[in-house]
């Protein structure tokens, strides 16, 4: 069961909105909102809902940084639980399309980020596996994915002493997408004579061995790949897939063979004769005859290795679904009952209603010139009301609740509007932008004297890095953030910032909903003024939000005149109303506002290593414990170093760093005593 994992108790609003939540979902009530103000602990709040209702839980985010910044939470909060990240595993995704006003075909171009697509692999066997999961994703969740069904069917057992031949053994693993490599890493096997060592999909330090003497399985071994030691002896085994698709051949009562694969193919090819006949009739022979060569080619590799390029188009057929039914997504997997928290929701729900119809219209495009068969129309994300018809329980939390989910609830949300902490929403003062960049250069002087650190919010990628530029001539310590910049860099961008590397962050809208940073005393947003959705009122109160976690917070916002727009006035009006609110709390209670003090969160994808490391930030640790927690720690960083993974090198060093921090203080604090 969940097992939440904290030194801390809900305060402040937090008593009375967790209450009034787990009620709600107690008493059966399907959709609830949370309006919660920035800083007032909305994903503690979380965490005890989750706890108290001990519900399999999916938090959907509007992207992938601040899903990982909620994973990486999450993970604290529950150690002991499976807790999961699912996002788009592309740092760089061109869909396959076709202009037909220039005659231009456009492959597919994907760089595929393989530690995310680990992460998915795992989630999903997770869900497969166990009851009591949280899973942090993008709307990368409402894309189809293996059939939750057809993935159980797929899953291969093994038992010690069963009768088997090696070959059958191997043919099983080929077909679950797991590929031979001379190294092994996560998705490959190797043999040698009768033994076969494979590693799964997502994993990176440990694989397993199986023995075969005689036709019949002798041992079933899991070793750890570091060190080479066996790390035990198990009398079975669930070997899940390796890869996203896998052909699923298997229908109840039939077992894996040439018929039920070629009655997968007869579908497919009498869809084929269909769509050839009907383009030939409008006189598109060249249409017709390119999909006769794509999809022959497709079922040759369908035969031969048990996955295509694109295997994904024709889902449907593995699926068992008709034309135009519901594509399984990761909502599937999860257990009757599950509640879903979208983050963020006034972001998160237009991304959900956008996905469909520019999906749709792309491949309908693609299927009219003869690139795809009509079926790859079923490969699709789900649209709106399909995504809700999956939903058991919904909670939208936001401090700026959209329309959409406040309907939903008669526009009573349940409001957590005070700070545990004490902390005012930050003053706002309205400057002109004639050489508004001199005047941040004087005030981010000024905050870095005290260790404090700036955000600036541009309205373009290029604008962002021009500003950057700038002030890194200047001298000024500084880095931009933007979409362009793959997950892992925008994280390490932050951490970096925490850290002290640098003094300024310039970016658009990613730093905007949800980026957790104490340090952050100053928010200068430029353009203030200009009409569109990324300076809006609620877009505005959401980045004067960033300034809220440190008890010197100040926004700045620069307009061509001066002057205050509508959009302006109302966030500054919903802000001070906060204020105000905070104020009478403090008053009331005798609290003195104090910065936010957070241990800085790498990405290290081993939970257990993750939990070590705020064990000795928050001093539970002891020097024995410490020192073998740096060997093992240094030990992986020097290995990742040498297989070229750097970026897990960097995180590792930066775990490193910090608990030299933890060290250094518990020196102090035992000379003080």
């Amino acid at each position: 069961m969940f097992q939440l994992v904290t030194n801390f108790f809900p305060c402040g609003d937090q008593p009375k909105a967790i209450a009034g939540l787990v009620r709600g979902i107690q008493q059966g009530q399907k959709e609830q909102v949370l309006l919660g103000a920035t800083g007032t602990g909305k994903t503690f709040t979380m965490a005890n809902i989750i706890q108290q209702t001990q519900k399999s839980t999916l938090i959907l985010a509007p992207n992938k940084t601040l899903a990982m910044q909620i994973y990486q939470e999450m993970q604290g909060f529950f150690p002991h639980n499976k807790v999961e990240y699912y996002v788009s595993y592309f740092d760089y995704y061109q869909p396959e399309a076709y202009k037909p006003e220039s005659n231009t075909y456009i492959s597919k171009k994907v760089q595929r980020n393989a530690g995310i697509a680990k992460m998915r692999l795992k989630t999903l066997n997770s869900l497969w596996s166990d009851d009591f999961v949280i899973v942090v994703a993008s709307v990368a969740a409402i894309y189809g994915c293996f059939n939750p069904t057809s993935y159980r069917r797929v899953v291969f057992y093994l038992k010690v002493g069963e009768e088997i031949r090696t070959e059958k053994i191997l043919a099983k693993i080929i077909h679950l997408g797991y590929q031979e490599g001379k190294n092994l890493n996560g998705g490959n096997y190797q043999r040698e004579g009768d033994s076969i060592f494979f590693m799964l999909g997502w994993e990176e330090d440990y694989y397993f061995r199986i023995v075969i003497n005689d036709g019949k399985v002798q041992k079933i071994e899991r070793w750890n790949k570091q060190i080479g030691e066996k790390i035990a002896s198990l009398t079975e085994i669930a070997i899940p897939p390796a890869q996203d698709y896998v052909a699923d051949y298997v229908k109840e009562g039939e077992e894996l063979g040439i018929a039920a694969e070629e009655k997968l193919f007869a579908k497919i090819r009498q869809e084929l004769a269909a769509r050839k006949e009907e383009l030939a009739k409008g006189g598109k022979l060249l249409e017709a005859e390119r999909l006769e060569v794509r999809t022959s080619q497709d079922l040759q590799d369908l035969r031969d290795r048990g996955f295509c390029p694109g295997i994904e188009n024709y889902a449907r057929y593995f699926d068992g679904r008709q034309p135009g039914e519901t594509p399984f997504v990761l909502l599937d997997y999860f257990p009757e009952g599950f509640l879903t928290i979208i983050d963020e929701s006034h972001i998160t729900i237009p991304q959900v209603r956008a996905m469909y119809n520019t999906d749709r219209r792309r491949k309908e495009t693609l299927v009219k010139y003869g690139f795809r068969l009509p079926s790859a129309l079923d490969n699709r994300p789900l649209n709106q009301e399909e995504f809700f018809q999956k939903l058991d329980y919904a909670l939208y939390v936001s401090a700026t609740p959209g329309n959409f989910e406040m309907a939903k609830v008669n526009h009573q949300p349940v409001e957590q509007i005070i700070r545990p902490t004490g902390l005012l929403d930050p003053v706002v003062e309205v400057r002109s932008s004639a050489n508004q960049i001199t005047d941040i250069m004087r005030e981010i002087v000024e905050k870095a004297s005290r260790g404090e650190k700036v955000l600036i919010y541009a309205l373009t990628i290029v604008m962002s890095e021009q500003i950057a530029s700038y002030l890194r001539e200047k001298d000024i310590r500084v880095v931009y953030l933007h979409s362009r910049l793959e997950i892992f860099e925008r994280y390490q961008a932050i951490t970096s910032l925490r850290r002290g590397v640098y003094d300024v962050i310039v970016g658009i809208n990613l730093l905007k909903e949800g980026i957790d940073l104490p340090e952050v005393s100053l928010v200068c947003i430029l353009d203030a003024d200009k009409p569109g959705f990324l300076r809006d009122t609620r877009s505005l109160i959401q980045i004067i939000g960033r300034a809220s976690r440190n008890k010197s917070g100040k926004v700045i916002l620069y307009s061509d005149t001066g002057e205050k727009t509508k959009n302006m006035l109302g966030a500054i009006q919903e802000t001070n109303r906060r204020r105000q609110i905070q104020e009478a709390h403090n008053s009331q209670n005798n609290i003195v506002p104090q910065t936010i003090q957070k241990p800085v969160k790498d990405i290290i994808l081993d939970p257990v290593i993750t939990a070590s490391v705020e064990r000795a930030q928050r001093g539970e640790m002891s020097e024995k414990e410490l020192l073998k927690l740096r060997k093992s720690l240094r030990r992986q960083m020097k290995k990742s170093t040498r297989e070229f993974r750097f970026d897990r090198a960097i995180v590792l060093r930066d775990a490193l760093l910090d608990l030299e921090k933890s060290r250094a203080k518990t020196v102090i604090s035992k000379t003080v005593i």
